[in-house]
């Protein structure tokens, strides 16, 4: 790089330096959501706690539909998930 083009990007410095802030807020963010220990250890606190009859049966499905739902994302509209019975 050039002295002028340092000269004229100089005050660019600062919004630089905040955008790849902010991509790297957004990788870790992003990392972390779909990390699969963390969906793991939440539905095993999920099993917990019906086990300990905090939640009931219904309670325990919603939560995990709600859980699996963040990871993989919704479900197209004419396809039902299957169910084990």
């Amino acid at each position: 790089m050039g002295v002028l083009s340092s000269l004229v990007l100089w005050p660019l410095t600062p919004v630089r330096g905040v955008v790849t802030l902010a991509e790297l807020i957004q990788r870790q963010v992003n990392d972390e959501l779909n990390d699969p220990a963390r969906t793991r250890r939440q539905l095993e606190e999920l099993a917990e706690a019906r086990g300990r009859g905090e939640i009931s049966a219904r309670e325990e499905r919603e939560a995990q539909a709600r859980i699996l739902e963040s990871r993989i994302g919704p479900q197209p509209a004419g396809r039902a998930p299957r169910r084990k019975r």
